[in-house]
């Protein structure tokens, strides 16, 4: 008679791996280096408290709270929707893009603090499993992500309703009210990029210009202002609902400002008869890219034999002759437009551009508005670089498009926290023009002791920290902002 085997399996406990000491024996001749995680209250984000501070003297997360219906029995309630969001925005902001990392940053009294727990330690918590975790874990962040648009009170688990029109107007409101009074012109940068997906996500579309399956989140930034940050599948260009954000800018820009002049700015993929049309109707201004053709490229030869001739004199890279033109499509319902030609000819050939304006030509020449007006428009692109690679912005991998949508309006707020940090205490700095991730690794990421007291809490920061003065320059200027 055969026996069967048995067979078990040995869980590797994370607490008692961490609890072992590490060695480092090569690293000091004969003295042997040793690693722990016995610390204490250490947290290596010292510099989350500039992130708390600029916060609270602007109501960011305030008011963005109040875009949320909470139904939660309030007795029952330990954290606040205004403590959840500070704990997940100020979490990307400060590099945690995963759920996960909030099971032991809940314990983290230091980022406690920030979030506004008045007990960071989390001594006070209800249940005895929790003390000793002010924060939140995975478990109740991700009810607050994936609860959907009807939730109730009768919904079971899931009770924190965003409001998704609410949560647009905020971040046009933000803009509007960052505005000074005296503003009399905007520009406005729109453009779509694309955010891939490995999962079977709700939405999900091939796309044949990127050549994989993705959404294509839809921005407009003024500067470095995020105003829109919508996520679009890829089976359309949705311009129905460019159109409808780019007019709700427009109305709330005018309610503040009568007689404000609007610029928008886009790329050819932007470049709509419908869109067009409006803003010409509505006294807005715009420079797209315009796709070229057999028809416009005739119209640019002359301009191109010209620039080829002075690239053969000069012995340049390259050579740009403008030409300002009247054109019209044959898609097009109305009268002729101006469009602006760019005759470049390079040691590699011909390299013609066209852009297409409404701006008048006694204010602004062909190539002052093709290269001081249509090429500023490429920063836009850094932006959101800075959202994607250090902010977590391509983080959609929820099953669900609404909380992926959702996700995207966290890592845009995050965003709008470092950068309004970089302009409003870095200018002038030797950060001032320093990326996302970079003001995280040189100013957030710093060791600190914590101490919690009756009263207190004292944070101590590494003796070593080489920015030191930067830092207490940074906290100066904050307390100079409204409601420092």
């Amino acid at each position: 008679m055969k026996t069967k085997r048995k067979t078990t399996t040995t869980a590797v406990d994370t607490t008692d791996c961490n609890s072992q000491p590490l060695l480092f024996p090569e690293l000091i001749g004969r003295k042997t280096v040793t690693v722990d995680f016995e610390g204490g209250e250490i947290s290596s984000d010292g510099g989350g408290v500039l992130l708390g501070r600029l916060d609270r003297s602007y109501g960011y997360l305030n008011r963005f709270a109040q875009c949320f219906m909470d139904y939660r029995d309030e007795e029952l309630i330990e954290h606040s929707v205004l403590d959840l969001l500070r704990q997940r925005v100020y979490g990307l902001a400060l590099g945690y893009e995963d759920l996960n990392d909030h099971d032991q940053l809940r314990s983290d009294p230091l980022f406690a603090a920030v979030c506004g727990k008045e007990d960071p330690v989390g001594q006070q918590r209800q249940r005895e499993l929790d003390r000793g975790k002010a924060l939140a874990g995975k478990s109740t962040l991700n009810r607050l992500e994936l609860t959907p648009t009807w939730a109730s009170g009768a919904s079971r688990y899931k009770k924190i309703q965003a409001d998704a029109e609410a949560i647009e107007d905020y971040f046009i409101n933000e803009f509007v009210r960052s505005l000074p009074r005296r503003t009399k012109q905007v520009v406005l940068d729109l453009d779509r990029t694309n955010d891939a997906l490995h999962g079977n996500q709700e939405g999900r579309f091939f796309h044949g210009y990127y050549r994989q399956y993705c959404y294509t989140p839809f921005y407009i930034f003024c500067g470095d202002w995020p105003v829109v940050a919508a996520l679009h599948t890829a089976e359309s260009e949705h311009q129905d609902e460019v159109r409808r954000l780019v007019e709700k800018v427009v109305a709330r820009l005018r309610r503040r400002f009568a007689r404000i002049r609007i610029i928008l700015r886009a790329d050819s993929g932007y470049c709509r008869d419908e869109l067009m049309s409006w803003c010409e109707k509505a006294n807005v201004y715009y420079v797209f890219g315009l796709q070229k053709n057999a028809v416009l490229e005739a119209k640019l030869r002359g301009s191109l034999r010209k620039a080829k001739r002075l690239l053969d004199q000069q012995q340049n890279q390259s050579q740009r002759v403008y030409k300002d033109f009247r054109y019209r499509a044959q898609t097009w319902a109305r009268h002729r437009r101006r469009v602006i030609g760019k005759a470049e000819w390079t040691t590699q050939g011909p390299n013609p551009r066209f852009v297409i304006s409404n701006l008048e030509a006694e204010r602004y020449d062909a190539q002052e508005l093709y290269e001081q007006i249509y090429c500023a428009r490429g920063d836009m692109e850094n932006r959101i670089k800075e959202q994607q690679l250090d902010l977590y912005a391509d983080r959609t991998s929820t099953e669900v498009l609404w909380a992926n949508q959702l996700r995207l309006w966290f890592s845009t707020l995050a965003y709008l926290l470092v950068n309004q940090l970089r302009q409003v205490a870095l200018r002038g700095t030797e950060m001032a023009q320093a990326t996302c991730g970079t003001i995280r690794l040189r100013l957030f990421k710093i060791g600190a002791l914590v101490r919690v007291t009756v009263r207190r809490v004292w944070i101590s920061l590494s003796s070593a920290y080489p920015l030191a003065n930067l830092f207490s320059l940074v906290v100066r200027r904050l307390r100079q902002a409204p409601g420092g």
